[in-house]
């Protein structure tokens, strides 16, 4: 998958990265050399360019990948152009990132598939942890429906998946167990098809998905 990431601030930098990391052919593109020069190593492409310059984005190949993310923090005009250019390349799916609700709106009207904020999301995250310490990650499917990754709570060590029936009595679904190995050299193990007979031990992190509610019902579930 080709996949452009125009802006390298921290957000831009960290998923240009990641991105390449996970296979993705990445052009990474900002209009400041030193931010180009600092992520030209870890993807396919770094160009220091003027992203609101039709030409020069078509001289890079911009035009036929099959990603676009747009991300320049600093100037929301310059994002804007962007995304209406990359409307008008015909690019398969097109983020934004977004400072804020109302630039979220005005992104997606111009033609964004999907609009990021990631200052948001990360106050929302810090919320979750801080009122709730033992959820360690939150991903939302839906309004209302998560997947949540939560410290088993003590009242299920020791005990089979079978006898703790979380989907009769939580309605939730468990989606994996991550599970520290302390001859490991400090790694972890993940099973991603946890049967009834799997017992669940201290330190267990469950991947849960279901209602919000419910997954909140799970996370106060009575010590044993």
């Amino acid at each position: 998958m080709k996949i452009a990431v125009v802006g390298l601030g921290l957000f831009g930098k960290s998923l240009a990265v990641k991105l390449a990391r996970a296979g993705a052919d990445v052009i990474a593109i900002d209009a400041n050399l030193e931010l180009v020069d600092d992520i030209k190593d870890e993807v396919a492409l770094a160009v220091k360019l003027d992203a609101t310059d039709e030409k020069e984005l078509r001289a890079q190949g911009v035009h036929e990948v099959d990603v676009l993310v747009a991300s320049i923090g600093d100037d929301f005009e310059s994002n804007q152009l962007l995304v209406i250019l990359a409307k008008q390349f015909g690019i398969k799916k097109i983020l934004a990132r977004a400072p804020s609700p109302v630039h979220a709106r005005i992104l997606k009207l111009l033609g964004a598939d999907e609009v990021v904020m990631p200052e948001e999301e990360a106050a929302a995250q810090a919320a979750r942890r801080i009122v709730q310490p033992s959820l360690k990650g939150y991903f939302e499917l839906i309004q209302g429906h998560s997947v949540a990754e939560l410290e088993a709570p003590q009242s299920f060590h020791g005990k089979t998946l079978a006898e703790l029936d979380l989907k009769q009595k939580y309605r939730v679904n468990l989606v994996a167990i991550t599970r520290p190995v302390e001859t490991n050299g400090g790694r972890v193990t993940v099973n991603t098809v946890p049967m009834g007979t799997e017992i669940i031990r201290r330190g267990d992190i469950l991947a849960v998905a279901g209602r919000d509610d419910d997954i909140k019902a799970l996370l106060s579930a009575p010590p044993s």
